[in-house]
């Protein structure tokens, strides 16, 4: 209990921007694990080249900052890292992968409902047969 106290008054601690900013920019990094999936031609170049200069800027202004923020460059190396990512995808250095494939099974049905289907189709002869006669 007491070394949660004493990390809750640290300088680094929850009470302070040396947490809650690392922790805000967890976001970038979501998003663009969230872009892998998306297809090539929507990866902005401009942008995604603007995210990893951003991160390394702010991965060595982590590590240079005093007392050094562990959680913000740790973040920033994972956005680096994925964003490096998206520009191998955009140049085409990285392959995309293939689509999933889809296991479509026919489905499997039950006498009854061969049954059933043999009782409309006799049901719609006799409803035919009866409007000819009509007629």
């Amino acid at each position: 209990m007491n070394a949660l106290r004493n990390w809750v008054k640290s300088p680094t601690g929850p009470t302070t921007t040396h947490f809650w900013g690392p922790v805000a920019n967890w976001g970038f990094v979501g998003a663009a694990l969230i872009d892998i999936n998306k297809p090539r031609d929507l990866i902005s170049g401009k942008m995604t080249t603007v995210m990893c200069v951003y991160s390394m800027l702010f991965m060595r202004f982590a590590w240079m900052v005093q007392p050094r923020n562990y959680l913000l460059f740790a973040c920033h190396a994972a956005n680096e890292s994925a964003q490096v990512y998206q520009l191998g995808r955009f140049f085409g250095v990285v392959p995309e992968p293939p689509p999933p494939a889809v296991n479509v099974e026919p489905k499997k049905e039950s006498k009854e409902d061969g049954v059933q289907k043999v009782e409309k189709i006799v049901e719609e002869i006799k409803k035919k047969e009866e409007k000819e006669k009509a007629a």
